[in-house]
This record gives C-alpha cells, structure tokens and sequence, in this order.
C-alpha cells in the first residue's frame, strides 16, 4: 500500500526522523493558513500523488510570500499532473503539502527495502540525491552504496557510520546522518515497510540532514498488524480496477495487453503470461482468483477482466487442486451468463474431474474455446485476437 509524502511524514517522525516543518492542505485557503502557521518568508508548495517527478511536472513551487502560497496553490490544486511516473494521461493534484523553505547544501538519496535476492534488508545510499535511483544504477553504478542488513542483529552503528562516511558526510551532518539512518531503518522494521525512500536527503548549511522528500510503501500482507494504516489509503490514486479487485478479494494488477488472464495461484498466473508471449500474445493483466475459484469469485474476475477496453480475448487456467474442475466449469458456466462475456473466452483445466469439466464447457451452450493444454491454451487465444 502506498501513501502521500505528507503522511509518510507524519509516519517517520514518530520515529525521529528529521523532517522540515510543513502541513497538508486541501484547498487554496488552507494552504495560506499552513503557510502563515509554519512562519518564515519561504515556503514550498508540493503536490501530493502517489508519484516521482513532480517537480519536474510542475508539481513543486517556491513561493516568497502569502500571496505567491495563495497563487501557486491555485495553479497545483486540480491540475493534471504528468510525470514519468503517471504516464500521459497523469493524475489530478487534490492534495497539496505545505513547508517551510530550508537553506540546502547538499542533495543525497537515502532508500531501504528488500533484496529478494539475498532475502536481506538492504540499505542503498547514494551521492547523487534528486535523480531516479534506476538512472543511478544504469549510468553510475558506482556511486551507490549498499549495505545488506541482517534482521535479527538490525543495523549496527559501524554500518550507519560507514554508509554516512561514504556519503561523503563529516562534523554535525555526520552525526546528524547516522541519526537519520538508525531513525530511518527502525521506522521501516516497525511499520513493516516495503520501501522507505528518502530523495533527496538533504544537507542544510547549518549541518542538519533532512527528509526533504519521503516514500513509503507498506506491505499489504501486514497491515493487520497496523489497521490504523488502512485509513490512509487514497484509492483517488489507485487504478480503478485494481480498486474493484481488491475489494472482491482478488489480486489484480493491470497490464498493457489484450489478453485478459484468469487463473488460480501467483506461480501459475505468471506461467500463463510467459507461454501467452511465447505464443505471440500480450496479457492484459495478473489476475489470481485463489483456491476456491467460486462461482462468484470468477464471476467477479470477469467483470474486471471485460472493464478494461483493452481486453479483446480471455484466458481461463485454472488447476483443480483444492478444488474440482467440475465445480470450477459450472462457475464459469454460471458467471459467463450473468456477465454476458462477449469476448472469445478459451478455457483450460487440469486437475481433479477435468474431464468432466471439458463436457461441462461443451455443453453449456456458450462459445468457450476449450484446451487440454496450457500451450494449446495460449495458442487458442492469440488466434482468437487475430481472428
């Protein structure tokens, strides 16, 4: 789950992580209230989405007085934002942060998140702050510092004090830095983060280090442990259909494809996606419906799958396991007829009862492409696009 940068503020200073004075606003009137209540002659104004690049976008302003607040607010709040990051159609800015400006000396990158590789946390630090870290690691791989943390010893002081001395770090920012890296890891270990990425960190003249920016992305898999985050969820930023997905129980994500994907279990809905390239296909997305495959539960996916304008095809693959194939052909049945599906749908299971399930599907009446096999599967829904 993702959250705004204001939140994912809100969320570190619990922890201690230093932050720069700032407030969230709603409207042009609050964002001058915010401005007035934080003080000074300098503020930023930020746009808040679930997205990187906004200053590039024109997202982020200076302004020197209450009125230049006033005005930039004015032209952030409801525009559409486009950053590399929305893609072209962007996102409409609803939320502004308002802060006090600072006096920046340097600009660094700061990021914790999980190796699936080593399956370690691992710190990445960098020299190079306000640049995408994937343009980092393609360009100068060099210049970031990784440091992989053991869980159960958590980060040492002589591993914050090494990635603050690569940081080129000395004096009070060197001490302010490994404050901010120790404050830092434990907020991700506590809130059971996926990401926390500060870009930039920043180095004031005075020699505090500082999150000028922050994301956090959270681990949906653990936010029972903290219910008081699911309130802070802003589906405004989230795709629609992932949205409906979400709420039926399904793990949808969408893709850029025109084969819609229906299957049971993450490993073989990535299997599926592979063979559907192979065959000459593009899937349209993932979609896991689970173990039970229910009439409801596929009926569901339909709905979702036939939303996106994109999908001119669909594949049904599911693996009688836990469940039969019989049942899971009469659900399909069932939801084929109460969604109207239109488009050629090509149907495979395997499993317990799937020869059973293939005279269901023959003799329902309705036009399923039925395939013994997963690669006759792919093959059966490609030509069905082309034809």
């Amino acid at each position: 789950m993702k959250v705004h940068e204001y939140q994912a503020k809100e969320i570190l200073r619990k922890y201690s992580v230093a932050i720069p004075a700032g407030k969230p606003a709603f409207s042009v009137d609050e964002a001058v209230s915010a401005a007035e209540s934080l003080g000074g002659n300098v503020w930023v104004v930020k746009a808040q989405i679930h997205a990187g690049g906004r200053g590039k976008g024109g997202g982020v302003k200076v302004a020197r007085s209450l009125d230049e607040v006033r005005a930039r607010a004015g032209e952030i709040l409801g525009m559409r934002l486009v950053t590399h990051q929305t893609g072209p159609e962007g996102r409409i800015v609803k939320r502004l942060l308002i802060e006090q400006g600072i006096s920046i000396a340097r600009e660094l990158y700061l990021g914790v998140t999980l190796d699936r590789a080593t399956a370690h946390t691992v710190i990445m630090a960098s020299t190079e702050g306000g640049v995408e870290i994937e343009k980092i690691a393609s360009e100068s791989p060099e210049k970031i510092l990784k440091q992989p943390i053991d869980r159960l010893a958590g980060l040492q002081p002589y591993q914050a004090r090494s990635l603050a001395f690569g940081l080129g770090l000395s004096g009070d920012a060197l001490k302010n830095g490994v404050k901010f890296l120790t404050a830092l890891y434990n907020a991700y270990e506590a809130m059971d983060c996926s990401l926390a990425e500060i870009n930039p960190l920043v180095v004031t003249t005075e020699g505090s280090v500082l999150a000028l920016d922050a994301k956090i992305n959270f681990d949906d898999n653990a936010l029972d442990r903290h219910p008081e985050l699911r309130s802070l969820r802003d589906t405004d930023e989230e795709d629609p259909l992932e949205v409906q997905a979400s709420a039926a129980n399904l793990n949808y994500i969408k893709l850029e494809g025109n084969v819609g994907c229906m299957v049971n279990g993450a490993g073989l809905a990535m299997a599926t996606m592979d063979i559907i390239k192979l065959a000459g296909g593009e899937p349209a997305n993932f979609l896991d419906v689970g173990g039970g495959a229910r009439p409801e539960t596929v009926a569901a996916g339909f709905r979702i799958i036939l939303a996106d304008p994109h999908v001119k095809a669909v594949l049904i693959n599911i693996f009688g396991g836990i469940v039969r194939c019989d049942r899971v052909a009469a659900g399909v049945v069932e939801a084929a007829k109460d969604v109207r599906v239109e488009a050629p749908v090509v149907v495979r299971l395997a499993g317990t009862n799937a020869d059973i399930a293939r005279q269901i599907l023959k003799d329902s009446g309705l036009n399923f492409l039925v395939a013994e096999s997963l690669r006759e599967a792919a093959e059966k829904v490609t030509q069905a696009i082309r034809n």
